[in-house]
């Protein structure tokens, strides 16, 4: 029997140290079935870039009252029990979930199989292996592009279309390997700190694009020492 998550996230960026999940979506395969699927938006606490909305069509009013990422996570690692997990580009959606697990004080060590990696062995005459020029190449049908669960979906499927094609050739591709991200835990915003960043916010009138509660403490530290550079110092 093989078993598997296919997983897929959106995000406000590229860097999990300092970007945020505004979406995860997962499905649980068993012997290439859909057997079960984990799909909420999240609300980052950060407004999410324009850019990202015009990519994906998530925008602030969509996440405002949804999970946050510490509830998101948790159901997620649930979710994938002791599977192994399937993704395009997999360290990506990896390394996102690595970072928010390891804040939270768990562990999320994972094997996996990437189909993006399997792609550029089995299909390297293609001008492109991204995700929907892999699933046009193949003609799988998907409704929303740039939607976690709809991509998560579109990856097992890839992945299924591949392992039918050329397992028995290379079948050393499609098993899963251990996934290695390191991730050091980031301490939240002190007390100070808030306090400080809270009176800067008022004494200069400024408008912030993210919650100060949901701040690491180093994002605390370059957020007003950028405040600090841009408006000055609070005088009494």
């Amino acid at each position: 029997m093989r078993e598997y998550v296919s997983l897929d996230l959106e995000t406000t960026g590229l860097e999990p140290k300092k970007d945020r999940i505004i979406e995860i979506g997962a499905a649980k395969i068993r012997d290439g079935e859909v057997q079960e699927t984990y799909s909420l938006l999240v609300d980052p606490r950060i407004k999410i870039p324009e850019r990202i909305t015009d990519l994906t069509g998530i925008n602030n009013q969509m996440v405002e009252g949804q999970p946050f990422v510490e509830e998101a996570v948790g159901g997620l690692l649930e979710f994938c029990e002791e599977l192994p997990l399937l993704g395009h580009n997999l360290m990506f959606d990896y390394s996102f979930v690595k970072h928010s697990a390891v804040n939270m004080g768990l562990t999320f060590e994972k094997q996996g199989m990437d189909t993006l990696k399997i792609a550029r062995v089995l299909l390297p005459d293609l001008e492109s292996r991204s995700l929907q020029s892999l699933r046009q190449y193949y003609q799988i049908p998907q409704q929303e592009a740039h939607r976690a669960l709809e991509d998560a979906l579109t990856t097992f499927r890839l992945y299924e279309r591949l392992r039918t094609e050329f397992e028995e050739r290379s079948p050393e591709l499609f098993e899963p390997k251990t996934l290695i991200c390191k991730a050091k835990r980031q301490s939240p915003i002190t007390p100070a700190q808030k306090r400080y960043l809270q009176d800067l916010v008022k004494y200069h009138r400024i408008n912030l694009d993210v919650e100060p509660e949901s701040l690491t403490k180093n994002e605390a530290s370059r957020l007003i020492d950028r405040i600090l550079g841009t408006f000055g110092r609070i005088v009494r």
